[in-house]
């Protein structure tokens, strides 16, 4: 038994089911507090919403350091002062 299917049904629920899902992640860097070198990394923003803090391996000096988040656009080696 065959069933007849409206093509226009058909379309519109096809162009609901493409519609893709808003990404929470963004890009942001992790700047070393020594030397400068950076990570880039993903970040959920709702699930982290406040600045990381973490350490991190840099290959220059060859150690562990704090590494912060910094915005990804900034200049290299660029990073803001803290506030207190």
């Amino acid at each position: 038994m065959l069933i007849r299917v409206d093509s226009k049904i058909f379309q519109t629920m096809a162009k609901k089911s493409k519609k893709k899902a808003k990404n929470k992640r963004s890009l942001v860097a992790l700047v070393s507090t020594v030397t400068g070198h950076r990570y880039v990394i993903k970040k959920n923003s709702t699930n982290t919403p406040d600045k990381l803090e973490r350490r991190k391996y840099d290959p220059l000096i060859r150690k562990t350091v704090v590494y912060r988040e910094t915005a990804k656009n900034l200049g290299r080696n660029e990073v803001k002062p803290r506030k207190k």
